[in-house]
């Protein structure tokens, strides 16, 4: 993934009541942090930034134009409200260009298992390291016609070239058993409901 080109302005302004008056101006509260600098304090435009992890994922790279000089940022951590979902808080680490990172990679699941079959996704991500421009935003995981009893381990998940697996390769990211017929599921259904009773 190439970067993303974002305006940043620096904040001279801190704590809640600063970040409250940010937010309102259509700004996003960031620290961007790294190679053992000193942290800088940013506000990113609110849509914009949005968009683009919207469109490129959590493992954006930006490329931030600030006070008329290019840093480049990997997203590390978007804080969202729980309640109102508008972005709260953002922290940036600073990379550079060939520099290897590690990150978390969503893997999605392509192709439909064998018939009777249900599949269950233990691991969403997996860890890998790659350089910082070269960030998938994704990895997807083949389970076409995959039988019962089948399972899918880290080391299964294809990665792009010049990419390397940190989690670990025997973790398990998916299973393919056997699907419950409708008797048993009408089982589970009447166990869980005289549990149900019994504790009321």
């Amino acid at each position: 993934m190439s970067e993303v080109r974002l305006a940043a302005e620096s904040r001279t302004e801190f704590g809640k009541g600063a970040a409250r008056r940010t937010r309102r101006a259509g700004k996003i509260p960031a620290v961007l942090y790294g190679h053992g600098s000193d942290p800088k304090h940013l506000a990113l435009p609110a849509l914009e930034f949005a968009r683009v992890v919207r469109e490129h994922g959590g493992n954006a790279v930006l490329s931030l134009d600030l006070n008329g000089s290019q840093e480049l940022a990997l997203t590390k951590t978007v804080t969202t409200h729980p309640i109102k979902n508008y972005i709260e808080h953002v922290d940036l680490l600073l990379v550079q260009r060939g520099e290897k990172i590690t990150v978390d990679v969503p893997v999605v699941l392509v192709g439909d298992a064998a018939a009777a079959t249900l599949v269950t996704q233990e691991l969403s991500t997996i860890q890998i390291e790659a350089e910082a421009l070269h960030l998938p935003e994704n990895l997807e995981l083949s389970i076409e016609a995959a039988g019962p009893g089948t399972q899918f381990h880290a080391s299964d998940v294809t990665l792009p070239s010049g990419a390397s697996l940190v989690t670990d390769a025997d973790a398990l990211v998916a299973a393919v058993n056997e699907a419950p017929s409708a008797a048993q599921m009408d089982g589970e259904a009447a166990e869980a409901a005289e549990a149900s009773a019994d504790e009321s």
